[in-house]
């Protein structure tokens, strides 16, 4: 009888294990309809592509460990991919969405499920459309928290607050794109930036909308802020109000103070911030960080208000303004559009909370270079089709090459099937032509690139690391330098041409902090180490869209490892074909 009860007892525990650990790590179930909606900004309406009619798209929060399953039905007119930013995809590449590296677009009238887990992450993340310049209404905010039952290693917030740093063209953007692809010039700035999809009060028929968030005297809030921008990296700040910045790309920090944060897109940024100052309406804004010099960008600045609930003009209502009082929210001082030294003190503040495991002994060192280019006219084209400098098409490279995706297949479903002649893996470990990087007088054969679909070979396992090198072939500039499918540590950034004597006296290996995203200093080199145990396609992009178009991107090809753990899933049967 005792042997029953024990046994009894023993099942009741084992049934109570997995039902908490069912409750642990849940399955979140989500239906995106990609869809025209009509958005009405600076005083005109757009028939926008929006998830769910909603711009930005829905706000998706999840655990530490749990699964996310997300039907994607597109009822656009465009082929539509879901990017899941940051998100490691740990053997589930074929749910990481760049269309032509890990799937075929989902086709208008078809449908396709993302189905992974987030396991090891916490912090922001988000998600966009990685397919043409739909991502410029096509995004959202991906918060995930710690597992149930943990807390941050910070004090609980009150809250958590997303900001969406976007940009706005009061144009269709995939029209826009199109127009620079045909033309050869760069592609029309943005006429506005927003943050969570509103310009905010210094734009033409935006100030009803201006975004607000509500602060009580004395309350610390959680702001998880996001660079969905399509091409410029931005400064942000609130009035009168210090930062202390907790963590980037869903990685914790040393805690450090500031009064400005800095992201190029893709970046995300978590800062606590406290209503310690008279009770008042306060600006939120952001504005460019421009580093290609002669380049045209948007010098307009973006405003939301931080409103406390006991300020004199907001008392009543829950927050709104009482009738007939209105005061205007304090503006800050943001720093100069050129203001590289405020970038370098930002960046250069981010430590790993605790000590990191930093691969030492490297098995693969590349030497990448990054930047634009110009490819002259072909002798088909007619001059309206070479806009670029002195009649000629923009293009762009990694190592001399500028990537071409497929069109027939995907590089994953070429790569998993044996389908010949879709890539090589020929990309160059360094540049074929070394030169002085960052100097004034770049030879202009150095300017044209070859074009190809070239990849690199990893073996499951192997240690990895990349020196990033900017480049003044046509400008030197800041480039967010985005890796898919894995998160990396940047040990060490610096200005000029790198210089591996010197500078590898200056690598972090105890705390350098882990992203998806570096922002790779203009006139300057980033290092990056990464432990290659994901197998799959992984592109590394710029994260500026007009880059991408014009090929500054190479992917990883990651071999399977041994073992079932050890190697990527099979495709699902939803896998959208080309």
């Amino acid at each position: 009888m005792e042997i029953i009860k024990s046994f009894l007892c023993f099942i009741s525990l084992v049934a109570l294990l997995f039902t908490s650990m069912a409750e642990a790590n849940k399955a979140h179930h989500h239906e995106f309809i990609i869809q025209a909606t009509k958005v009405k900004r600076l005083c005109e309406t757009h028939n926008s592509i929006t998830v769910n009619g909603m711009f930005p798209g829905p706000t998706l929060v999840v655990n530490n460990g749990d699964t996310l399953v997300v039907k994607v039905i597109n009822r656009a007119r465009y082929n539509v991919t879901i990017h899941w930013h940051g998100v490691r995809q740990m053997r589930t590449g074929w749910a990481d969405g760049p269309e032509f590296v890990t799937q075929c677009p989902i086709r208008p009238g078809s449908s396709y499920t993302y189905r992974f887990t987030i396991q090891g992450q916490e912090g922001t993340l988000w998600w966009h459309a990685h397919s043409s310049w739909l991502r410029a209404t096509v995004y959202g905010s991906l918060l995930v928290l710690p597992p149930a039952g943990s807390s941050y290693p910070f004090p609980n917030p009150h809250r958590n607050v997303p900001l969406l740093l976007g940009e706005w063209w009061d144009a269709n953007p995939v029209d826009v794109l199109r127009e620079s692809t045909r033309t050869g010039a760069a592609p029309n700035i943005s006429d506005a930036y927003t943050i969570n999809g509103q310009p905010g009060d210094l734009y033409k028929c935006s100030s009803k909308d201006t975004t607000i968030v509500p602060i009580n005297v004395g309350e610390t809030i959680l702001l998880r802020v996001i660079n969905s921008a399509l091409n410029q990296p931005l400064f942000f700040t609130v009035a009168n109000h210090k930062f202390t910045v907790v963590g980037a790309d869903a990685s914790y920090l040393k805690p450090f103070t500031t009064n400005v944060v800095v992201l190029g897109p893709g970046q995300t940024t978590d800062v606590l911030i406290t209503g310690d100052q008279p009770p008042n309406r306060y600006y939120m804004a952001a504005r460019a960080y421009q580093s290609a010099q002669n380049a045209p960008f948007g010098n307009t600045t973006t405003t939301a208000i931080l409103q406390y609930k006991s300020a004199p003009c907001c008392s009543g209502g829950g927050g709104g303004i009482n009738k007939g009082i209105s005061v205007k929210p304090i503006m800050p001082l943001l720093p100069a559009y050129n203001d590289t030294n405020t970038v370098t003190r930002f960046s250069q503040s981010f430590r790993s909370l605790k000590r990191a495991e930093v691969p030492t002994e490297i098995d693969e060192n590349l030497f990448v270079t990054i930047g634009l280019g110009l490819n002259n006219c072909p002798k088909n084209f007619r001059s309206r089709r070479c806009q670029g400098p002195n009649g000629t098409r923009f293009t762009a490279s990694m190592n001399n090459v500028s990537f071409a995706l497929p069109s027939n297949y995907s590089l994953l479903q070429a790569h998993h099937h044996n389908i010949p002649g879709v890539f090589t893996t020929d990309f160059p470990a360094k540049p074929p032509v070394k030169f002085d990087y960052t100097g004034s007088n770049i030879s202009r054969s150095l300017y044209q690139p070859v074009r190809g679909t070239k990849l690199y070979k990893l073996k499951y396992g192997s240690k990895v690391q990349i020196v990033l090198q900017d480049t003044g072939i046509v400008t030197p500039e800041n480039h967010p330098i985005h890796l898919h499918g894995y998160d990396f540590y940047i040990v060490a950034e610096g200005f000029g041409n790198f210089n591996p004597k010197k500078d590898t006296a200056k690598f972090n290996l105890e705390d350098p902090p882990l992203r998806n995203t570096v922002g790779v200093p203009v006139n300057g080199w980033a290092v990056i180490r990464f432990v290659a145990d994901n197998p799959g396609v992984w592109i590394m992009h710029c994260h500026l869209d007009a880059h991408i178009s014009w090929g500054l991107a190479m992917a990883f090809l990651v071999e399977n490892g041994k073992g079932l753990l050890e190697t990527m899933e099979e495709p699902p049967a939803d896998l959208p074909v080309c």
